[in-house]
């Protein structure tokens, strides 16, 4: 097949959809590639190295003309004028956006959300909700530190002792794990919270300490245990009874980075602004949901600003800060989904019966094929 390689247009994305490392693994199962000329540069991968791959450059007319495009993100009003309306399209396309979907089949591509993907054993290789998320989690942390105006670990001197810091992470998903991981590595002492009781062993394996919010129904419990992998809203009670808790640890807490996230629908609130008012002078909140309302009402997309005395990270993003890293992760996740839809004669055939193809696949022959 001839696979086209754009450059993302959407402001502030670095990333791209393929590197050197998988195109050379495209081009020897002889397919073609086309890489349109700078796309990997702001992920640090230059033209030559296209090249050297096997790629041969050209422009973005030339690159979304393709058989085949793979991009990172949603392709704009203008990107899918110059598609054709055969073109299968892989990529991180928001399935949840009802509109965005529409656009797609207007344009009668044939399209592959990647983040809809089952998170089952079989689909690990291809999950990059997770593969950026672990991403995440690691720049959120760097992050903290870096607008956090003490050090982590706790250090004894001659000039005496500085205390450690203290982490708060809410939400023990991907993200959630790889934050506590990275602040425990750095010194600070880490507790986490998650409605799912399965994370407890998860986060004292890392060695946080779990902040338990009991369950006081089956409802409760049941709820609790999460579909696919993702967690779900949890009863009125539930919540009143974790925000209090929660609101004391992040009192006492000098960082708080929060994780929430539920597919489809806005982030839960899980800091309110009385909480950070009463945190202490310096803290510093870490919003990794701002771009779905965040986690924190007082979080602004995209900027970072003090209420009260307490910096609030509204970053978004994180992934495209690590450019290199998330592009790597990203394209062999690309790759290893590619295998399923294309056959060993280098045919475009996705198998009908494959639960992760199903999955993914929004729309089809100017169809949505997806409930948004």
């Amino acid at each position: 097949m001839q696979i086209g390689i754009p450059k993302e247009t959407l402001a502030g994305e670095t990333r791209v959809a393929a590197t050197p490392e998988t195109v050379k693994k495209l081009v020897a199962a002889k397919h073609q590639v086309l890489v349109e000329r700078g796309a990997g540069t702001r992920a640090r991968f230059r033209d030559s190295d296209y090249e050297q791959a096997g790629a041969s450059l050209t422009d973005a007319a030339g690159a979304l003309a393709s058989a085949l495009v793979l991009k990172v993100r949603r392709p704009d009003a203008a990107e899918l004028g110059r598609m054709q309306a055969s073109t299968v399209l892989l990529g991180m396309l928001d399935p949840f956006d009802a509109e965005g979907l529409k656009s797609l089949a207007d344009a009668g591509l044939t399209a592959f959300a990647l983040e809809a993907a089952p998170r089952t054993t079989r689909a690990q290789s291809l999950d990059v909700l997770s593969s950026q998320a672990n991403l995440a989690g690691y720049k959120a942390v760097l992050l903290a530190s870096h607008y956090y105006g003490r050090i982590f670990p706790m250090m004894m001197t001659a000039a005496g002792t500085l205390k450690a810091a203290r982490v708060v992470v809410l939400g023990a998903g991907v993200a959630g794990l790889q934050a506590i991981a990275t602040a425990r590595r750095l010194g600070a002492v880490v507790e986490a919270s998650d409605v799912r009781p399965a994370a407890r062993e998860q986060v004292e394996s890392l060695g946080g300490k779990f902040i338990d919010v009991p369950y006081e129904t089956d409802e409760e419990r049941e709820i609790a245990q999460g579909v696919g992998g993702y967690a779900r809203p949890m009863p009125a009670a539930w919540m009143t009874r974790q925000a209090a808790l929660v609101a004391e640890r992040c009192k006492q807490a000098d960082i708080v980075i929060t994780t929430a996230l539920i597919p489809g629908r806005p982030a839960p609130v899980l800091i309110q602004p009385e909480t950070v008012a009463a945190m202490k002078p310096g803290s510093v909140v870490v919003d990794l949901a701002v771009e779905r309302g965040g986690n924190c009402p007082l979080s602004v997309p995209g900027e970072v600003i003090e209420h009260e005395g307490v910096t609030l990270v509204g970053l978004t993003n994180l992934p495209a800060l690590l450019a290199t890293d998330a592009s790597a992760l990203y394209a062999r996740n690309l790759l290893d989904f590619l295998k399923l839809v294309i056959d060993a004669e280098g045919r475009f055939a996705p198998p009908a019966d494959d639960d992760i193809v199903k999955a993914c696949l929004v729309c089809q022959d100017g169809k949505v094929l997806r409930s948004a």
